[in-house]
């Protein structure tokens, strides 16, 4: 008995110092910035965040201005477009995309997807975030992709009160975990 004893308290010790398992992820943001004014900064926001467990990634893009005072959306006279590309850098994998965001339209291609929001009037920083998942899937065979990185690009033009200014590009590139 005690032999078998021993035996269960070692197989116990040895479970508590191995690692638990975690759910892989992996995430990036990027951020571009251009200046309006001596005081004022347009900027551009993007996050991925790709889960190997369930061969999605979810991302988030977000434009604001940026005063001393910190973070500010925009003033009642803008119009804006946005432009967001979700791309890998495997010519055969499809990115199958879902959005949600009102004035945005979707334009697939064979390799990536382009999505283009137009707002009208300004508003809090809030009302310019655009949220999206996707799921890398060879075209090939229909299977998801977890061996790709994800990358997401977005760009917004901003147009008010004499100011008419393009954001760089900002990008993020997540692998899955």
């Amino acid at each position: 008995m005690t032999k078998r004893l021993i035996g269960w308290l070692a197989v116990i010790s040895a479970l508590a110092l191995m690692p638990l398992p975690v759910a892989s992820a992996a995430v990036d943001t990027g951020d571009a910035s251009i200046p309006v004014n001596p005081t004022t900064t347009l900027e551009m926001h993007v996050t991925a965040n790709c889960i190997a467990a369930e061969a999605n990634c979810l991302w988030n893009t977000a434009a604001n201005l940026r005063t001393p005072q910190g973070v500010i959306g925009f003033p009642g006279d803008l119009y804006a477009r946005q432009t967001t590309t979700v791309r890998t850098m495997d010519r055969g994998v499809w990115v199958e995309t879902q959005f949600n965001a009102p004035n945005t339209r979707l334009f697939k291609s064979i390799t990536d997807v382009e999505l283009s929001t137009v707002y009208f009037g300004g508003g809090p920083p809030e009302k310019f975030i655009l949220r999206g998942n996707t799921w890398p899937t060879d075209w090939r065979t229909g299977q998801k992709r977890t061996d790709v990185p994800l990358i997401v690009c977005s760009h917004i033009q901003v147009v008010y009160a004499g100011v008419n200014l393009t954001s760089p590009d900002a990008c993020a590139q997540a692998s899955f975990g």
